[in-house]
């Protein structure tokens, strides 16, 4: 049976190359579009649609207003269509947080090959979502502890264990909860998650904001110290490297891997060969399977690995490609992982396979 999925954009343009893209795979079927979250209203209750997808700036009542009553009232999975500026970086940031399960740039009606590869990306997303976990953040969001960030040169001392995470759709808020519960001192954090470049200063941003750790998007050459996370910048590679006994981010402007730039597969693939098992590694939720031969390899070095369990994921496709191949040493909650990588990382002595 198709998936069912209703369009509400304010642009009639938008709304009409959103449905042409979308009716091109059979396994999509586009049940109306509304104008407005009105219209979109009375459409939900008449049409039962499988997933929405959003526009973030419409009239007569916002975005992100309407989905915060949407998913109080009916939690259903919604794709976002943002705008490439900061301000709709904020706002779809806003969204996730919401429980939106992902999101899609707005389509660049000009260019037909571009269009193509947008097709295939929201048509992704889509079935993605339709199989998806809504899951809007509770009122009370996490108490942050309330202990200074590390700065100035005291903090810069070179860790000597790792932790490295990787994550894709659902990952922003999963992140955000790993981050909430690392104390202050924790081991240097490298992280990629899938996100394009106009959003990744921001999320970063709202990362350090939630945080007792420091957190920044990765700068090349930038040394990995306890106390501090390292986001890749989206659009580049991030990449671990030895120099001396120290650890560097490295970012790199090569093709994508396993179809994303910043990949995960690069990531965990640095760290095996930089850190081995004085590395932990986490997969968080995420659509598509980037990263698994990556944790496999750590896997292989040595390095405990832990991948979300698919109950608490969004999308468990990315974990559970790396359960398939035999990737994961431990299965946990999203609660429970935070914790265990701080375990993990406490070990003096890493354990020899």
């Amino acid at each position: 049976m198709a998936i069912k999925v209703l369009i509400v954009d304010d642009s009639a343009l938008v709304r009409q190359v959103l449905t042409s893209v979308l009716s091109q795979d059979p396994a999509l079927q586009v049940v109306g579009a509304a104008p407005d979250p009105f219209v979109a209203r009375d459409m939900i209750k008449a049409l039962n649609p499988d997933v929405l997808t959003l526009d973030v700036e419409m009239p007569r009542m916002d975005g992100l207003t309407f989905l915060e009553n949407l998913m109080r009232l009916r939690p259903m999975p919604v794709v976002m269509v943002s705008s490439l500026t900061e301000a709709g970086a904020e706002v779809t940031l806003d969204a996730l947080s919401l429980g939106a399960i992902d999101f899609v740039t707005k389509p660049k009606l000009q260019v037909a090959k571009g269009l193509e590869d947008y097709a295939t990306e929201l048509a992704a997303k889509v079935k993605a979502a339709a199989r998806a976990h809504p899951r809007p953040r509770p009122a009370a969001a996490a108490q942050v502890a309330s202990i200074a960030k590390p700065r100035g040169a005291a903090a810069f001392r070179t860790t000597d264990r790792l932790i490295a995470i990787g994550a894709s759709a659902g990952g922003t808020e999963a992140i955000r909860v790993v981050l909430e519960m690392m104390p202050p001192d924790a081991p240097g954090i490298v992280i990629t998650q899938h996100i394009p470049a106009e959003f990744s200063r921001a999320f970063a941003q709202r990362m350090n904001r939630c945080s007792p750790m420091a957190v920044c998007e990765a700068e090349d050459g930038q040394q990995i110290v306890t106390g501090h996370a390292f986001i890749a910048p989206g659009g580049r590679h991030l990449r671990v490297e030895r120099s001396g006994a120290r650890w560097i981010c490295r970012l790199g402007d090569d093709a994508p891997v396993s179809r994303h730039k910043p990949s995960v597969d690069v990531l965990f693939r640095s760290v095996a060969e930089a850190a081995g098992r004085n590395a932990v590694a986490a997969m968080l939720t995420g659509m598509g399977d980037d990263g698994a031969k990556g944790m496999l390899e750590l896997h292989q070095t040595g390095c405990p690995t832990i991948a979300q369990d698919e109950a608490t994921c969004v999308v468990w496709g990315m974990p559970g490609a790396a359960v398939k191949i035999g990737a994961v040493d431990e299965i946990l909650p999203l609660n429970k992982i935070a914790g265990r990588l701080l375990d993990l990382a406490s070990n003096e002595t890493p354990s020899a396979r």
